[in-house]
């Protein structure tokens, strides 16, 4: 059982600076701590003294204009009238202005956890396609086959284009193809680095409702501003009866329907993405929530938990994986709907 020893002590590095010690622990802060925005990147806790990374503020005071500070400055409290709302204040966590007439919400560009993670993630996206495009810059693709990354990075993207562009768009699928595998990709990388325990891992991007949304409103575009005639017939003068037509009852269900898709993409990215960092802290924080019942229960179920918490883990590899396949398969759909033609009538 030397190995299991080894996985203990090592996960036991990783997940122990996640938390508080046992006295001082607060399940609501642990939880929400981990999943929400932060204007420093906790990267672990060394003697009970948390180790950031402090992040550039930049905010606009109504009245004294632009502002850009290190967030260090906001750690013991106020920094040039401005500082971080307090549990059970009005936008709680999320930097104010003090004025006369009390707390006012500056506008806010800042650096934040969520930011920086989404330009990392962002860059590491954009090397793996370099780095994959270089053999074929030396090699002729005709003639022989990448292995290696190349040929995992190729497979990828066959697998994308031809098992959910091609069949799902129709005949129009190369004009979509561009942005569909850049969503793909975009939510597969961030994914994985949200699963990640440590720096430059564990932000939260896809479970973030705002990237989501900016994903669900690409799609939005794509299938709204490139919809052909047919589509818009469909949703205006759908072919129903004409009673139906004269009542727009069709209509009005149509036109919902075109922010109700892109809605539940949104939703549906975001949830599954938080909802599994959620269970798998959880799932963790027995560790901690049981210390006071004793060594011996304390142990048993530290040990069930980090099992539990390895068999979680793997799992969100595999559901990084389905969530963008969903989403880049759905937005295909969505995208393919829009581009039908009319059928042929009988007579013709």
């Amino acid at each position: 059982m030397k190995w299991f020893r080894h996985i203990g002590m090592l996960l036991s590095l990783l997940l122990v600076p996640l938390a508080a010690p046992a006295a001082e622990f607060d399940m609501d802060e642990y939880l929400y701590g981990h999943v929400s925005d932060a204007y420093e990147w906790h990267i672990t806790t060394i003697n009970g003294k948390p180790v950031s990374i402090p992040l550039p503020v930049i905010v606009r005071s109504r009245t004294t204009g632009w502002h850009c500070f290190s967030s260090h400055h906001l750690e013991e409290g106020s920094y040039a009238g401005f500082r971080i709302a307090g549990k059970g204040e009005d936008h709680e966590g999320k930097i104010v202005e003090d004025t006369p007439s009390g707390p006012v919400r500056p506008l806010d560009i800042s650096i934040t956890k969520n930011v920086l993670g989404l330009m990392v993630n962002s860059l590491i996206l954009v090397l793996l396609v370099l780095f994959g495009t270089r053999w074929y810059r030396k090699h002729d693709a005709r003639e022989e086959a990448p292995g290696g990354f190349t040929g995992l990075l190729e497979m990828l993207v066959m697998m994308v284009e031809d098992d959910i562009i091609k069949p799902c768009v129709g005949k129009d699928y190369k004009r979509y193809s561009p942005y569909l595998l850049t969503a793909f990709f975009f939510i597969f990388v961030n994914n994985l680095m949200g699963i990640v325990p440590f720096f430059p891992g564990g932000a939260n991007i896809t479970g973030n409702i705002a990237v989501t949304f900016c994903l669900a409103l690409f799609t939005f575009l794509a299938v709204n501003l490139f919809g052909n005639r047919h589509y818009y017939k469909d949703i205006f003068w759908p072919d129903v009866p004409v009673f139906l037509k004269a009542f727009p009852l069709m209509p009005l269900i149509e036109i919902i329907g075109i922010f109700t898709k892109p809605f539940s993409l949104m939703i549906r990215l975001f949830a599954n993405i938080l909802a599994g960092h959620m269970m798998l802290l959880g799932v963790v924080a027995v560790v901690f929530l049981t210390v006071e019942l004793g060594a011996a229960v304390n142990a048993g179920l530290s040990v069930l938990s980090v099992l539990f918490g390895v068999f979680l883990d793997i799992l969100e590899l595999l559901v990084a994986f389905l969530q963008a396949y969903i989403f880049t398969m759905l937005s295909s759909v969505f995208i393919g709907l829009s581009r039908q033609e009319a059928e042929p009538s009988k007579e013709e």
